[in-house]
């Protein structure tokens, strides 16, 4: 199995092709394999990265360090392990807090960042208590939270397919992760995305129910190398609804990262 120990921990990820780097982060409580249809597609001409993040899939489920600041030294830490300097980074969900931080921490390691439906500052927008209360209804009874809950991160179009195959991923997850909820509530990247200094192309769909499209409208104007571009027809995972639309957009991101002057710029 190709685990990497980083931080302490073993994180289990995957690395095939060859060509530019791009790293996959997937969202809260999934894995990896959120991703595949980006892989299948990508790997062909690029080198392509996805981590199960702590806590999460067939990595390990430490009982400390679930934040959003352990997350992403554990990622910088694996690009380390890796060698894989230079990559677009590319997250899903709170994955997307971790790929933008990631880059305004290590610029010089990082071509571009994609954020797909990013939670960003959306907890800071009246939802601190909805988080708390989420996580208390986890604690409570889990399968029924996430039986009502994961279906709504879908388009209504979507497959049912998906939104079972996700309340599994996050069933296969430890309970740790429900820290993020809370730590999440006080994130709020409009404070430093002013120091981004790589393209940065925000994803969203435009019938996300969880996070309102305005946040990564908002985000985007204020990277310095900032772009929006909505997905009509998707919810909050359009990597899985609309893979297609998807993948053409991280093979523009791709060239656009290669394109871009320094980081310095």
């Amino acid at each position: 199995m190709p685990h990497a120990t980083v931080n302490g921990i073993r994180l289990f990820h995957t690395d095939g092709g060859t060509g530019a780097p791009v790293l996959f982060l997937h969202g809260w409580g999934t894995s990896g394999r959120a991703w595949d249809a980006q892989v299948a597609d990508l790997e062909t001409d690029h080198r392509v990265v996805t981590v199960d993040w702590r806590g999460c899939g067939r990595s390990d489920r430490p009982a400390t360090g679930n934040t959003l600041a352990a997350n992403v030294a554990d990622i910088l830490a694996l690009m380390d392990v890796l060698a894989l300097d230079g990559a677009l980074l590319v997250g899903s969900s709170i994955g997307a807090a971790y790929a933008l931080e990631a880059a305004i921490q290590a610029p010089d390691r990082v071509a571009g960042v994609v954020s797909v439906d990013g939670s960003g500052h959306w907890p800071t927008l009246g939802m601190a208590d909805t988080l708390r209360a989420m996580r208390t209804s986890l604690a409570t009874d889990r399968a029924a939270t996430l039986a009502g809950w994961v279906p709504e991160w879908f388009g209504p179009d979507a497959d049912p397919d998906l939104a079972a195959e996700t309340i599994r991923q996050i069933h296969r997850s430890g309970t740790h992760i429900d820290e993020l909820l809370t730590d999440a509530a006080s994130h709020d990247p409009r404070e430093t995305l002013g120091l981004l200094r790589v393209p940065a192309l925000f994803v969203h769909g435009l019938l996300d129910s969880q996070i309102p499209v305005e946040v990564s409208g908002e985000l985007a104007a204020l990277a310095p190398h900032g772009e929006l571009h909505v997905i009509e027809d998707a919810g909050h995972m359009p990597h899985q609804e609309r893979p297609a639309a998807v993948n053409a957009l991280l093979r523009t991101a791709l060239a656009r990262a290669v394109a871009a002057p320094g980081p310095s710029a």
